[in-house]
């Protein structure tokens, strides 16, 4: 298993500047296939979390050779009014005492770029159109898209979306009681969920 910190957050360099408004497609471009150059690997199953998921979809369609499935948890496909209300009830609780200090643990001192990304990006205008569409179209490889019942930055019209548009058979799985990281909030069932789908992969 490969897990990496993208440009810009984690422990990876400073990202210069904004995000672009194809940031998502991007990441597909020319991180993952770069990853994946340095590191040899000749076969892929993609694993992303929330926008982490719309990447692995991109990737998948722009790598069809490489890769073999993707698994998404929480992604977005689309730009919701409960997307961009969940990303405005975030911001202002960035404002609360503490709250960036918090972020500062996973991002260093990168954490107030990391939220101006996230957020400034998402209400952007240039943003309001855009979709995972054209790419969940040109997969070729199955998907599983897992999503929180209660996920506050997407309603369960996102997984609906990406398990029908994706050509190679979508699949698709709620959780119940359970918000946007159900990787912490519902593990098992998590778990439980992706090993059903990748067993099923020839």
């Amino acid at each position: 298993m490969v897990a990496y910190d993208r440009l810009g957050f984690g422990r990876s360099d400073p990202y210069p500047g904004l995000l672009a408004a194809d940031f998502v497609r991007e990441e597909a471009r020319s991180s993952l296939p770069a990853l994946q150059a340095q590191l040899g690997i000749a076969r892929m199953i993609l694993f992303g979390h929330s926008v982490g998921g719309g990447m692995s979809v991109c990737t998948g369609a722009a790598l069809p050779e490489v890769v073999v499935a993707v698994v998404t948890e929480s992604a977005q496909a689309f730009v919701e009014d409960r997307t961009l209300a969940g990303i405005c009830e975030a911001e202002k609780g960035f404002q609360e005492p503490g709250q960036m200090d918090r972020l500062a643990r996973y991002h260093g001192d990168k954490a107030r770029w990391v939220l101006e990304a996230w957020t400034k990006t998402w209400q952007s205008p240039r943003f309001a159109d855009w979709t995972l569409d054209a790419e969940l179209r040109r997969l070729r490889c199955p998907v599983l898209a897992m999503h929180g019942d209660r996920d506050e930055y997407g309603s369960r019209l996102h997984p609906e979306r990406i398990g029908s548009l994706s050509p190679g058979g979508g699949e698709v799985t709620i959780f119940e009681d359970c918000g946007h990281v159900p990787h912490r909030e519902k593990p098992e069932a998590v778990l439980q969920a992706v090993t059903g789908f990748v067993g099923k992969l020839s």
